[in-house]
């Protein structure tokens, strides 16, 4: 008895196209240019998620840092402090706090600034 597989490949050749549906010119309508774009885009989203995380913790230290300076106090020696302290936040909680409550900050920066003064 013999196999065919046409069913399979059209269903194939289709998920390609459905994927590189909106690309430019040939590339969202023959199927060997499709499939070479589908392949080269899903390496570009893939990148682009490692890069996302640097991008967001980069974002996160400048929004910390931004408002250590404005309590007198630099970003490195605020986590140093904050390290100190034994105050185990990710930079992602210190930002957000740092953007919505100055209050809570400030007394994060002045904890950080007595623990310092306390080893000094």
């Amino acid at each position: 008895m013999r196999i065919k597989n046409g069913v399979h490949a059209i269903k194939k050749r289709n998920a390609i196209l459905k994927k590189a549906k909106g690309y430019f010119g040939a590339k969202s309508k023959q199927f060997k240019a499709a499939k070479e774009q589908v392949m080269h885009s899903g390496n570009y989203s893939y990148v682009g998620r490692k890069l996302e995380k640097r991008n967001m913790r980069s974002l996160w230290i400048a929004r910390i840092n931004a408002a250590c300076r404005q309590n007198d106090i630099s970003y490195s020696v605020f986590m140093h402090g904050l390290k100190l302290a034994n105050i185990e936040l990710n930079r992602k909680v210190l930002a957000d706090i740092a953007v919505t409550d100055s209050t809570a900050f400030t007394n994060l920066v002045s904890t950080a600034k007595e623990a310092i003064a306390k080893t000094a």
